[in-house]
């Protein structure tokens, strides 16, 4: 298989985890209480990612740095409070439903993220226009009316999911920190922040089913640690614009995963604002990715022109 076919497949893999992962996420929590298959999530991404990292480095030193210690802890608090809306989100609304919703984060992330050269253009913003209207229709079910618990909760996830992106760019930008190091700190944050409130419901596990296990298996390994080393392994094969779009895809797979596999439907409503949802997406991901491109292209120009003397 060609190189670029084999990276293509690899994003498409990362944005079908991803996808899957909110249904896989709210049979886990009809199953055990949310903050242990959070705690659970982490924990077995901690266990199978630290190994990782003693046999990467078994020769070299040090296993991880200062600063990627630093950053790592700081990103580990960003990513739990994400994860924490999402999962409480989407135990609350249907697993289509909220793969749409969080989806929004491709257009807040551009408005919160200073590294993208200035003030977005007019059309941006009639994109996210449309991305609203369509939060209105996906909110509203069989009918217009106030959105739901985990509706809402699932907005707030998308907008401290854009914060989230938009802290990363800030703080790995031009530092060589390394992703698998970066991880296995985030995961172990996550893991000592969720255990004491998941303490008192930890035995709950005792009557736990093998589907439970592996629905926890599913999100630590390949949801957590294989999705974010698989798409960081890609990014670096591939464009920024090739890769954004293939994984751009999460929110189709995880309404197709919802109604194939989860027993959802969508109304006239839904299905409306999925439409409306996902072409505002790809078109304010279009214009953003055009500005990006040409504000590095108008920056270099200006530092490459010699001034007269």
């Amino acid at each position: 298989m060609p190189e670029a076919r084999r990276t293509d497949v690899v994003l498409l893999l990362v944005a079908l985890v991803w996808g899957s992962s909110y249904l896989t996420a709210k049979s886990a929590a009809e199953a055990a209480p949310v903050l242990v298959v959070l705690f659970l999530r982490y924990l077995l991404s901690t266990l199978a990612g630290i190994p990782v990292v003693f046999a990467t480095t078994l020769r070299t030193r040090p296993r991880w740095t200062r600063q990627e210690v630093r950053i790592g802890a700081l990103l580990g608090l960003s990513q739990a409070a994400v994860l924490l809306l999402e999962m409480y989100g989407v135990a609350h609304t249907s697993a289509a439903n909220a793969g749409l919703l969080i989806s929004l984060t491709l257009v807040i992330t551009p408005l919160l993220d200073r590294t993208g050269g200035g003030r977005m253009p007019a059309r941006f913003f009639l994109a996210a226009g449309l991305c609203v209207l369509a939060v209105g229709l996906l909110t509203s079910g069989h009918g217009l009316g106030a959105p739901g618990v985990g509706d809402l909760l699932i907005l707030a996830a998308a907008v401290v999911r854009a914060a989230h992106v938009a802290l990363v760019g800030r703080l790995t930008t031009g530092r060589a920190l390394r992703p698998l190091q970066l991880t296995a700190i985030q995961t172990s944050v996550g893991s000592m922040l969720f255990l004491t409130p998941a303490a008192a419901d930890l035995d709950v596990l005792a009557g736990a089913d093998g589907a439970t296990w592996l629905q926890l298996a599913y999100l630590a390994l390949f949801c957590s640690l294989f999705a974010f080393l698989a798409q960081t392994w890609a990014v670096q094969r591939t464009s920024a614009s090739r890769a954004s779009l293939l994984l751009g895809t999460e929110p189709v797979w995880a309404v197709a995963i919802g109604l194939a596999l989860g027993g959802e439907h969508l109304t006239a409503f839904t299905t409306l604002g999925a439409l409306l949802m996902v072409t505002g997406t790809y078109w304010g991901q279009a214009i953003e990715r055009v500005h990006r491109t040409r504000t590095k292209e108008n920056t270099t120009c200006l530092t490459t022109t010699p001034t007269a003397v």
